[in-house]
């Protein structure tokens, strides 16, 4: 990343200061160390890295590892913007501080170690401080990325069809103590007749496939055909709760709209989740799915007169009944000159409608941050019912967010035979 170049200046007038403090921190015991280290950000104990070797140490013990994140989980988290414009295909963070305009930072661009070999790529998701990028022009390249300690790795390719729809999904599961990416594939039949080559789709034919990171095999497992047809809007799934969850269209004549589908990371077994009893039974055909402390939500659009916006929050996963209508956010979004694009870019093939609010995540002070229109932030203060725009400098103009917790976290990944 270019701030980690960014190594401390030799010629400082304070240095003599600077070097006592450093000798200070070094005497310490280490427990001790570890524990002041853990409550820096992210960029903070990367770049000490550069002071001197002692705290180089430091910030490279295995302990620091699990300690530095419990800490940044209790904080709010740090943004990271992937856009394609200017630039195609960008990674670029800032670290968000708050309400308070003055405290926010600097956008600063993210430099990927293997863009050269996957020039376009769909941000899949973010846990526990990783990345999981997948090609998005052939569908076959995978990779998993700290975007802070640019520790990367690639997964082995399995592309077996010429044509075909990816989904995938990532994340971990606390019992099993495993990350696992999960592949759904949907693929097109090509026959062949006197007339020449006819394509014939076949949405039901499927497969789906999933890789456990660290394991000793280091292959894709066939975990069969998926039951479901997911919907190609929903084609990166939102991880929570140890599960990864997509929308697709019901299939009883019991259910109309939109259904909720979990693959659990533990049993790898696909489940439909109850969805919310909601006002309105149009509202089932026009909902998306986002993650609140922990919780599954589904967001509402209502459209009409009031356009307001409501957040469902599962409280007790898998238990419809827990299902409650947390938030009801107004729809008079702040306007800003980018809200009148009329041609969002690659990218916003991945959003569920271009649209559409998306609820990123509640900030310690109760705001509700979202992403609106082709790439805007705003804070909605709950009791206030007002906006905010969120600006920060070096913002990139189009771009879609990903909520993340920087960490030092690495999986050590068995080498390719």
């Amino acid at each position: 990343m270019n701030f980690i170049m960014e190594k401390p200046s030799k010629k400082r007038d304070c240095k003599s200061q600077e070097n006592k403090q450093t000798n200070e921190l070094a005497s310490l015991p280490t427990d001790i160390a570890l524990d002041i280290f853990s409550r820096l950000s992210i960029t903070s104990v990367i770049q000490s890295r550069f002071v001197c070797r002692s705290w180089q140490n430091l910030s490279l013990d295995r302990n620091l590892v699990s300690m530095h994140f419990s800490q940044v989980a209790k904080r709010d988290p740090l943004l990271i913007f992937h856009s394609d414009f200017p630039i195609r295909n960008q990674l670029s963070f800032a670290e968000f501080c708050g309400a308070d305009n003055d405290t926010k930072g600097v956008v600063k661009k993210i430099s990927i170690p293997f863009s050269a070999s996957m020039s376009e790529f769909t941000v899949v998701g973010s846990c526990n401080g990783l990345l999981c990028l997948c090609d998005s022009l052939f569908n076959d390249t995978i990779y998993i990325y700290n975007p802070f300690t640019n520790y990367y790795k690639e997964l082995p390719k399995t592309m077996q069809f010429d044509d075909e729809i990816v989904m995938c999904g990532f994340g971990y599961h606390p019992e099993t103590k495993q990350y696992k990416v999960v592949k759904i594939v949907y693929y097109w039949i090509t026959n062949i007749d006197h007339r020449g080559v006819r394509r014939i789709r076949t949405p039901r034919t499927s497969k789906s496939e999933v890789f456990v990171l660290g394991s000793e095999d280091n292959k894709w497992r066939n975990i069969g055909q998926v039951s479901y047809y997911i919907e190609r809007r929903s084609k990166v799934a939102l991880f929570t709760n140890g599960r990864l969850h997509w929308l697709t269209r019901g299939v009883s004549n019991s259910v109309r709209g939109l259904i909720i589908i979990s693959f659990d990371l533990a049993d790898e077994k696909f489940k439909e989740v109850p969805r919310p009893e909601f006002s309105c039974a149009a509202d089932g055909r026009k909902y998306f799915l986002a993650s609140l402390r922990g919780c599954l939500c589904a967001v509402v659009y209502k459209y009409g007169l009031s356009r307001d916006l409501e957040i469902w929050i599962m409280k007790e996963y898998n238990v419809k009944e827990s299902w409650v209508k947390e938030f009801k956010i107004g729809g008079n979004v702040p306007e800003s000159p980018s809200t009148r694009l009329q041609a969002p870019l690659r990218i916003w093939r991945n959003t569920y409608n271009r649209e559409f609010v998306r609820v990123l995540c509640i900030l310690e002070n109760g705001e509700i941050l979202i992403e609106y229109k082709v790439g805007n932030l705003a804070l909605y203060d709950v009791a206030s019912g007002r906006y905010k725009d969120i600006k920060f400098k070096g913002m990139p103009s189009i771009f879609q967010t990903i909520v993340h917790f920087g960490s030092l976290n690495e999986i050590d990944l068995p080498a390719k035979n």
